[in-house]
Formats: structure tokens, C-alpha cells, sequence
């Protein structure tokens, strides 16, 4: 099953994110909870975690990015 990786609700005012580095490429297994992806907002550094286990089959933003909250940013296999 296809599962859509979202830019999370990362706290008040808080409407984008810069994509730093993938921590994971396409082909990749991972476990839910696992970071993912390295992102900037104007107020601190975090990481996006994987939603569910599987593999990462596709990456739709690239490093220097800025992807909205709520916006599809990867998709991975569940299973």
C-alpha cells in the first residue's frame, strides 16, 4: 500500500519548511518513527519521520526546497 509522506504540523506560525538533506533515498527500507528527511523553519532544525515501516519509492522535493505544511514531500510502500 502507497503512503504519502506530509510536511507535518510543526507548531504555531509555522507554514513552511526548507528541506535540508534526505536521510534516506529511494530503495530504502524504514521503520515508522524514523527520521527521514532534515528540515529548516525560521525558528529551528528537525527531522520528518517515516509514518508507517516499508520502502521509499519516491522523493518529491529536493535539498533547498521549501514545501508547505500539509504538502506531499515523499511516498513509500507499506509492508
Amino acid at each position: 500500500m502507497s503512503t504519502e509522506i506530509e510536511v507535518p504540523e510543526l507548531g504555531e506560525g509555522i507554514s513552511e519548511v526548507t528541506i535540508m538533506r534526505w536521510l534516506k533515498g529511494i530503495g530504502d527500507a524504514v521503520e515508522a518513527g524514523e527520521a527521514i528527511a532534515a528540515v529548516e523553519t525560521d525558528k529551528a532544525s528537525m527531522e520528518i519521520e517515516a509514518p508507517v515501516s516499508g520502502t521509499l519509492t519516491e522523493l518529491l522535493a529536493e535539498p533547498g526546497d521549501s514545501p508547505e505544511v500539509g504538502d506531499t514531500i515523499a511516498r513509500m510502500e507499506s509492508g
